[in-house]
């Protein structure tokens, strides 16, 4: 009888328990906002139970037929972070409650458009697209100072390389790959060609960056060739949302100064933007006694204005223009004192490296008023270079021009896209690059292409879970002609949280290899070409999953890619025989393979962190002399990188602390040989193989009142350089510094700019 009440008291608790959450008189109400704008499509759950609402066009929801106790409600919306409420409900009660949201750092609410050339937001693509925003570049980085190479390296896999100890040419590395398989693109269009990808990339400012979205692996089907390793597109800022006035000046303990100016004039038929930047350096350090100065020196002056203009048909309409201007110089501090280079400029007796960089860019877009969505986006670069490297006079110019044409329907659950690209360019040097050879000599004949492509691309909603992306092109060379990549991405999602991307593809790119590789003229060494050098071609596969979860009130993004790249067709400078640079396709193939794990949180206090891990294996095969096929790593390829990302935000005194940390993984380094006293190499080469570093930068922003703002840090905080000068037979006896034969300056892996301290203020007038 006593198990029987216990029985019986059991269900009746059981019972209550039920009825608390069964149908009743009561509701909850309420609206959800994000300031003072509603966030539609929020979710409201009651936490354990199927009941849930979404909020509507104005934010508002609303609960039915609940019966009275207690409820604890979620409220989750994409780019939010989730928030919890507790609420006692009495019976025939009609509770109305106020949700404000925060916005989260994850970026799932991001808008991006390179994946498809399509709009659609970063959770929703089929492929996994990374965004980084301006507030997030100038969080971590000096605005007036940085760009697009600053800003890549706060994403995981991705690696500035540096090609040159002296003129410190740079360019963007994704898994492994050197920086001529980026495509660079401005507004979706790829703007950047191969000469402007080693001297142009510093021009591109944060002042007009308004994101950029970073597709690691093959988009050879979109966007031609350059795209074997991804895709960075630069996404220019909106006029119409800058402030009317704006300045940014900023020095460093390098007696360095960089500034931004820029303003917005806003009309009827118009929304303009214009802005100018600069960069000043002037300052000769050489702590590693090598003779040459440690960082450029360089005046650069970019100018920059977009205009958006306003039609009738509410059609898009834009256009955007840049002009860029750099004087670059380094060498031995003669070369460098009192601006003696202008007058040094091709000396054989004292070394120094001087290159003048004058580009011009237009850009834009035009939607025609047609009932279909059809539109044409556009580009026009014009880019000069006169430099030295040494005694050795390089002079180039290349001219791009660029259409595509470009129509996009909605039909059922298809997203179709076609689009007619036409490429036109023209490359002319002073090298043999450019030369024909003829009965008397040879004569000049500039490389000039015109590349006709066509694409096509259906992205299907098969189902609620399952997008399938197909799509393939078609680029015809006269060299080459018909080059063939076709695509297939696939996106399942497991939950409303989680969610898994495939992709597998072929990318191809057309080399243009003195405008990639200036190591032939700087420096001593001289160029070799076997055979006739053909198309690189790539087949790719690669998988992502990810994953939003809630813990505690905070909010945090897991990522975890895996990738494989099979390359046919390799071209890679071989440096091993002193005094060369022998370029061939391989006999073999590369392959490059890695995993790269990120982790995002925001916590429920405003702490963001972000780390990120990348391990990848970069190798070529090749037969030696006895026709056995050997393995090797691919140079200057890191073994594993990683990066860590964190801010706080101290909300009364207004002000941010934000720190960044990168790791660089061993890398195999060319095979170079130091001089002993008389001059001759000595019989061991260099480490082939570098020793691991970090790189830790500290900035403090302080915003004040009526606009102002103040910002200040440390780059480089534990002063780490390279142990060894970049440079090898700078201290041959017979020969004056850097004109030896056994001269060299690609032994660099790490920086040599040292502890550095900035201070800059900003004014925005709204």
């Amino acid at each position: 009888m006593k198990y029987l009440k216990l029985i019986i008291f059991t269900l009746s608790l059981l019972a209550c328990n039920y009825t608390s959450y069964a149908q009743g008189s009561s509701s909850i109400s309420g609206i959800i906002v994000s300031g003072k704008e509603p966030v539609i499509g929020a979710t409201v759950q009651v936490i354990g139970t199927n009941i849930g609402a979404v909020a509507d066009a104005d934010g508002n929801f609303i609960l039915k037929d609940l019966a009275f106790g207690s409820y604890k409600l979620e409220v989750r919306a994409i780019g939010f972070t989730p928030l919890t409420k507790s609420v006692q409900l009495s019976e025939n009660q009609n509770l109305n409650l106020h949700f404000e949201l925060s916005e989260s750092n994850l970026g799932l609410d991001e808008i991006v458009i390179t994946g498809t050339m399509q709009p659609t937001f970063v959770t929703n693509s089929p492929i996994k697209v990374e965004v980084i925003t301006s507030d997030y570049l100038n969080t971590f980085t000096p605005a007036a100072a940085s760009s697009i190479v600053e800003g890549i390296k706060l994403v995981n896999g991705i690696q500035e390389v540096t090609a040159c100890g002296v003129c410190f040419t740079n360019s963007i590395s994704i898994n492994g790959l050197p920086g001529p398989y980026t495509a660079i693109l401005m507004d979706g269009t790829p703007i950047y060609g191969n000469l402007a990808s080693v001297y142009g990339l510093n021009g591109i400012p944060s002042m007009i960056i308004d994101r950029f979205e970073v597709i690691k692996g093959p988009s050879s089907t979109l966007y031609g060739s350059e795209a074997v390793a991804g895709v960075i597109n630069i996404i220019t800022k909106n006029p119409e949302e800058q402030p009317a006035f704006s300045v940014d000046i900023m020095g460093t303990s390098h007696a360095e100064s960089f500034g931004n100016i820029a303003g917005a004039i806003k009309a009827k038929k118009a929304n303009g933007f214009l802005g100018i930047n600069y960069a000043y350096i002037n300052d000769f350090d050489d702590n590693n006694e090598d003779g040459f100065g440690d960082n450029i020196n360089l005046d650069r002056y970019s100018i920059f204005t977009k205009w958006d203009i306003i039609r009738p048909s509410q059609k898009r309409f834009s256009i955007a223009a840049k002009y860029f201007y750099e004087d670059r110089r380094n060498g031995v501090e003669e070369f460098l004192t009192n601006r003696n280079y202008r007058d040094l400029r091709g000396s054989d007796q004292v070394y120094g490296e001087s290159i003048y960089t004058n580009r011009a860019e237009v850009f834009g877009t035009y939607a025609f008023n047609t009932s279909e969505n059809l539109r044409v986006d556009y580009s026009f670069t014009t880019h000069f270079q006169d430099s030295y490297y040494g005694a050795d006079y390089y002079k180039a110019e290349q001219h791009i021009g660029f259409t595509n044409l470009v129509w996009d329907k909605k039909i059922d659950d298809h997203n179709l896209l076609l689009g007619l690209t036409n490429r036109v360019q023209q490359y002319d040097d002073n090298t043999v690059a450019t030369q024909d050879s003829v009965v008397q000599g040879t004569k000049n004949k500039p490389d000039n292409q015109y590349i006709p492509g066509i694409f096509i691309q259906d992205e299907w909603a098969m189902t609620e879970k399952f997008t399938l992306l197909v799509g393939a092109r078609v680029d015809h060379y006269n060299r080459h002609g018909a080059i063939f990549s076709p695509r297939l991405n696939l996106k399942y999602k497991l939950g409303q949280w989680t969610s898994i991307r495939t992709n597998m593809g072929t990318g191809f790119r057309i080399v243009n290899l003195f405008t990639e590789d200036h190591a032939f003229v700087s420096g001593q060494r001289s160029v070799e070409i076997e055979g006739d050098l053909k198309p690189e071609r790539s087949y790719n596969a690669a998988i992502n999953l990810n994953h939003v979860y809630t813990l505690g009130n905070g909010q945090g993004m897991l990522d975890i890619d895996a990738y494989y790249t099979y390359f046919t067709n390799k071209i890679i400078p071989d440096y091993g025989q002193p005094g060369k640079i022998i370029y061939s396709n391989t006999d073999g193939n590369a392959i490059t393979k890695g995993i790269g794990i990120n982790v995002n949180h925001d916590f429920q206090w405003p702490l963001t962190i972000s780390v990120g891990m990348n391990w990848q294996e970069v190798t070529q095969r090749e037969p030696n002399e006895e026709g056995i096929m050997e393995t090797s790593n691919i140079e200057f390829a890191q073994e594993y990188s990683g990066v860590l990302t964190a801010n706080y935000r101290f909300k009364k005194a207004n002000l941010t602390l934000a720190y960044t940390a990168r790791l660089t993984g061993p890398m195999t380094l060319p095979e170079v040989f130091d001089l002993d006293e008389n001059g001759n190499p000595l019989d061991a080469p260099r480490p082939t193989r570098s020793e691991s570093f970090s790189f830790h930068n500290i900035q403090i922003t302080k915003v004040l009142k009526k606009g102002w703002s103040i910002y200040g840090g440390i780059q480089n905080i534990f002063n780490y350089t390279q142990p060894i000068s970049p440079l090898v037979g700078f201290n041959d006896p017979n020969s004056s510094t850097g004109f030896s034969d056994s001269f060299d300056t690609s032994y660099a892996f790490a920086p040599i700019h040292g502890r550095e301290v900035y201070l800059g203020f900003q004014w925005n007038l709204n």
